[in-house]
């Protein structure tokens, strides 16, 4: 089976309902506790840092904006995490224009490295939060201690699927990848894009959910809008597509 690594947004929406974070929101109830003990960090750190300290964390400058995320996250109602994202690749994906056979499969076949959850399904229920991509909560890396604490539990997962890595490279820093996988690069003029390859990661996940891809064989067979595969590179156990964009 399939799985697909993607990043998270730092842009969010405000929806929510009266549900609420607990053991079951997430993948991997038996690590809760190590969830838990982060995102009371999170919590710790809000109701106590200055609004310096959380101008630098959140990445926000004006003090209204911090001020909205100074709400107890535990109160904080929860919607799916595809929902709640909302930045460049989550737009590009259109997740509520697809069918819901498209959106059961990312729902549970893609995943991503949240700034303070850690390896969550795209399905998985989260509240509004902001952690700036790289910051620490006070003196606390995020993702030297899910790599540390939830890398032996990803590995286990991924052992026995067929893997293909969208992440922006950040996200590396939560988890290497111990086996094979493909991974999508976007050129445009001879030069490789990265902000638009946020837009392109979206469309490209949004193509491959409206296929159903089961396995990498199949991958070929999409013929994916304005793009054009132009190399395959492989390089030690990761395969390396290259598309241009037209």
């Amino acid at each position: 089976m399939i799985k697909i690594l993607f990043s998270p947004s730092e842009t969010k929406t405000t929806l929510s309902k009266q549900k609420f974070i607990s053991k079951k929101s997430f993948i991997f109830e038996e690590l809760f506790d190590k969830r838990k003990f982060v995102i009371d960090k999170y919590s710790e750190f809000i109701n106590t840092a200055s609004d310096e300290k959380l101008s630098k964390m959140f990445g926000l400058k004006k003090l209204d904006d911090i001020n909205q995320l100074k709400n107890d996250i535990y109160k904080q109602g929860v919607i799916k995490a595809v929902l709640r994202y909302s930045g460049v690749a989550y737009d590009a994906l259109r997740y509520k224009n697809l069918d819901k056979k498209c959106q059961k499969y990312i729902d549970d076949n893609v995943f991503v490295f949240s700034n303070l959850f850690g390896f969550i399904r795209l399905g998985d229920e989260i509240p509004n939060y902001k952690i700036k991509q790289g910051e620490k909560i006070g003196d606390f890396r995020v993702e030297k201690f899910y790599n540390e604490e939830f890398s032996p539990s990803i590995d286990k997962f991924l052992e026995n699927s067929e893997i293909i890595d969208l992440r922006a490279s950040f996200y590396e820093n939560f988890y290497t990848i111990k086996q094979p996988y493909i991974t999508f690069k976007f050129i445009k003029n001879g030069k490789v894009v990265s902000h638009f390859a946020k837009h392109y990661r979206g469309e490209t996940l949004r193509q491959i959910a409206i296929a159903n891809l089961q396995n990498l064989n199949e991958l070929g067979k999409i013929n994916f809008q304005n793009l054009q595969l132009i190399d395959i590179k492989k390089i030690k156990h990761k395969e390396e597509y290259l598309f241009e964009i037209l």
